[in-house]
């Protein structure tokens, strides 16, 4: 079991997310897509609706795979910041990933590789500088 849930925050209510509990039951972004968004990271967006609103729909897990806490009710040791900085990844046609925002990019063994706001990453499977992309792809035609 995972020894931290993943916490996210609107200032005014905080979500905990226990990826060990959770069985995809859907409840969540099928209630309220525009906060509980699977394909996006973070996958919790607490801006887009109302604290009333979240509560409502947290309440609804079949597993208790989400739950909440009012701010106001969390000690100092659970306190967290801002809801985690947005990234993005773009499909370039016939070219790589273009990834931007903050993160780390780590290899396999959990060295860090990169980082830095953003990075083109290889997906034609051509560059000989992998998992970076070298442009490779305009060479062979990629599609």
């Amino acid at each position: 079991m995972d020894d931290e849930k993943r916490k996210y925050t609107n200032g005014e209510v905080t979500v905990f997310w226990n990826p060990d509990l959770c069985i995809h039951a859907t409840t969540c972004y099928m209630e309220l897509p525009e906060v509980f968004k699977p394909f996006d990271r973070p996958w919790i967006d607490m801006s887009a609706a109302s604290t009333e609103r979240i509560i409502e729909v947290v309440k609804l897990c079949p597993t208790a795979a989400i739950d909440f806490i009012m701010n106001k009710d969390l000690k100092d040791d659970e306190l967290v910041a801002e809801t985690p900085a947005v990234f993005e990844v773009k499909v370039k046609p016939k070219g790589p990933y273009i990834i931007s925002g903050d993160f780390t990019l780590q290899n396999e063994d959990g060295k860090t590789l990169e980082k830095r706001s953003r990075v083109a990453l290889c997906r034609c499977g051509a560059s000989m500088n992998k998992p970076f992309c070298d442009g490779e792809h305009s060479f062979i035609n990629f599609e």
